[in-house]
């Protein structure tokens, strides 16, 4: 059993670690609260943006799309790999490095892969196995529509360009504050999206139905980048105070019984001076 000096040492340590992981759960409950409201607010706006675009989309007379709803053959493909910039939160960042290795062997094992990273921990570990066509963790520094659609607009000029025939999306989605759900989504090529509604309905477009969508493809990329990466950082938040609250309540534990140890080892030390007193007592007698 280890002297008391020592067990008196690691309470005090975990003790010290206790305060820390208590304050961390703190600032990430401080932060969600904020990126919670700003996911829930956006989601909304940003879907309907989506929906109408792929409606629009679907009604448009054969080539009269724009080119980042043209299909090519996929040979090269890029995947958005979003994680975050800060560890010690769970697996968040790990999951997103996961799913992107297994759909980049999985899904496209017949083209060559390129990952864009946006986020500091999903490039350090990316790179040791994968391409990184390009990384950003400036983002989180100042998250902003602006600084998000700069982003956006690098990822479509790729696919303009014709250096990629696929990019999609791969990031956590925030459920709750104890749920992250990695997901992976299509960016581009943009695919239509018939429906019953738009099948049946006749709208009066002006100026023009191809103009219109002309304008709304940026918008709608642009805005699906941003949900993305702020769906990413809400769900980063969130999962840094779950992490944060069971490393407190384990560091709790640990201690307890690290108290209950030294409390038996002192008692045991006591015993032993009493016995030595009452024997050296004895001694004296005889």
């Amino acid at each position: 059993m280890a002297n008391l000096k020592e067990i008196r040492n690691r309470i005090t340590s975990i003790g010290s670690t206790m305060k820390i992981t208590s304050a961390m759960k703190m600032v990430s409950a401080a932060k969600l609260k904020k990126a919670q409201d700003a996911i829930t607010n956006l989601r909304p706006y940003a879907n309907k943006l989506t929906e109408l675009l792929q409606n629009l989309s679907a009604t448009l007379d054969g080539d009269a799309g724009s080119v980042f709803a043209e299909k090519r053959e996929i040979k090269k493909v890029l995947l958005v790999a979003i994680t975050s910039n800060r560890g010690l939160c769970g697996a968040f960042n790990s999951n997103i490095v996961k799913k992107a290795i297994l759909i980049g062997d999985e899904n496209y094992k017949d083209a060559d892969v390129s990952i864009f990273s946006i986020g500091k921990k999903g490039h350090d570990t990316l790179l040791k196995s994968k391409d990184i066509f390009s990384n950003h963790n400036e983002i989180f520094d100042k998250l902003s529509f602006e600084n998000a659609a700069e982003i956006a607009q690098e990822i479509m000029n790729t696919y303009a360009k014709g250096k990629f025939d696929k990019i999609d999306l791969i990031y956590n989605r925030f459920k709750n504050a104890g749920n992250q759900i990695p997901t992976h989504e299509a960016y581009l090529p943009i695919e239509s999206q018939a429906t019953e509604t738009t099948n049946n309905t006749d709208y009066i477009f002006e100026p023009s139905k191809e103009v219109i969508v002309e304008t709304l493809i940026p918008k709608s990329l642009k805005m699906q980048i941003f949900k993305a990466i702020r769906d990413s950082y809400a769900a980063e938040h969130g999962a840094r105070m779950t992490a944060m609250h069971k490393a407190t309540d384990n560091a709790g534990e640990m201690k307890d019984e690290l108290t209950l140890q030294y409390n038996k080892a002192r008692q045991a030390a006591i015993t032993g001076e009493i016995l030595e007193i009452v024997g050296g007592a004895e001694a004296l007698k005889g």
